[in-house]
């Protein structure tokens, strides 16, 4: 019966033999399991890294950008239309203004020209009336100087009216006075070219002569004038009147 040996404490040395034939077997079984773990289709040359994929980065921070950029640009816009509608605005109003100016202008010219025109007209008038027209101091002239102050007047007669009259009633003489007929009698003698009687005279004197009855122009302007009311024109007179 074998003897009961106590390793306990101890440990079993093994022969150089044994240690080359765990050696093997360890070596061995190594090479067993990476054999295994390799798979049967893998290749035995070195694998190339496979390429790597862009990774795409999103941003928020972009997308506030590109819609401030858009709100920016219709804001532009805006103030660009406003600042053309303000232009146009403002050529229009400067238009009107510039027609009202020039038709105020143009108002002005006309009123000047007109006030102008006035001007000499008046200055016109003044130096004809300066320059008075002078007539002959003689029969002639009294009765052309007559006749040009009835037209002023509208009193109407004719040269050859006025001469007759005036050589029948007083033979051309402007102090003529007639003492016997009946207005003498009454005390209102008739006098001048045409033998006019003070009262008559008086009542149909033309302003612009002068108020002496036994003046020529006064005396045929003032008959003249009163024919013309009672007979219509003193062409119309032939006789005593």
């Amino acid at each position: 019966m074998p003897k009961n040996f106590n390793f306990r404490g101890r440990s079993l040395a093994l022969p150089r033999t044994h240690k080359i034939a765990v050696a093997g077997a360890a070596a061995l079984g190594a090479a067993a399991v990476g054999i295994s773990a390799v798979p049967s289709e893998a290749q035995t040359t070195t694998p190339q890294a496979a390429p790597q994929v862009a990774q795409v980065a999103y941003s928020t921070e972009q997308i506030k950008d590109v819609k401030a950029s858009v709100t920016d640009q219709l804001a532009g816009a805006s103030l660009k239309a406003e600042q053309i509608e303000a232009k146009q605005k403002a050529e229009a109003a400067a238009a009107a203004k510039k027609a009202a100016a020039k038709k105020a202008a143009e108002a002005a010219a006309k009123k000047a020209a007109a006030a102008r025109e006035a001007k000499e007209a008046a200055s016109r008038a003044a130096k004809r009336a300066a320059v008075k027209k002078v007539y002959p101091n003689n029969l002639d002239g009294w009765i052309r100087e007559s006749l040009d102050i009835m037209k002023k007047h509208g009193i109407p007669g004719s040269y050859d009216g006025i001469k007759r009259n005036i050589l029948r009633e007083s033979s051309g003489n402007p102090k003529a006075i007639n003492n016997w007929d009946i207005n003498a009698i009454n005390g209102i003698p008739s006098k001048g070219l045409l033998q006019v009687i003070p009262p008559t005279f008086k009542t149909y004197h033309v302003p612009g002569t002068s108020w002496d009855i036994y003046d020529p122009v006064a005396n045929i302007t003032a008959a003249c004038n009163y024919a013309a009311d009672r007979y219509g024109s003193m062409d119309n007179v032939n006789s005593a009147y």
